[in-house]
């Protein structure tokens, strides 16, 4: 999925504590190049990694407002690369028109069941080629 990424792209990861956002932000950087450590940024708002194009990785967990996600600046520090936010349910009002949305949802066995939504037009021209490389 990564390869369909391009600059100014923006990911919204949505799913309760524990469901896997942070694991699907690790396996996202791994897949644009990143070989390190991607770690939640819950605590420090915004993580940097370098990989074919930067991912900007963020967290709205802690966030009380809207003026708050705004004020981080995120659309703007994701123009040249792209932008990861965690509980990105919370930040969609900011984010623009034009994301990937991604619920991750945990069944009652333990299993991550995954839904993507492309939202806008340059997600919707790439709708399936996301359906094909995400298996669906």
């Amino acid at each position: 999925m990564a390869r369909l990424i391009v600059p100014g792209d923006v990911v919204l990861l949505i799913g309760e504590l524990g469901a896997g956002k942070t694991v699907f932000a690790q396996g996202f950087a791994s897949g644009l190049g990143y070989e390190g450590q991607v770690t939640s940024p819950t605590f420090v708002l915004v993580q940097q990694y370098e990989g074919r194009l930067t991912m900007f990785h963020s967290d709205m967990y802690r966030l009380g407002s809207l003026s708050e996600v705004a004020d981080l600046g995120l659309v703007e520090i994701g123009v040249e690369g792209v932008l990861v936010i965690e509980w990105g349910d919370f930040a969609r009002p900011v984010v623009g028109s034009d994301f990937l949305e991604v619920v991750i949802d945990l069944d009652g066995e333990g299993r991550r069941m995954l839904a993507f939504t492309p939202v806008g037009e340059s997600w919707e021209r790439r709708a399936t080629l996301l359906a094909q490389a995400v298996g669906s």
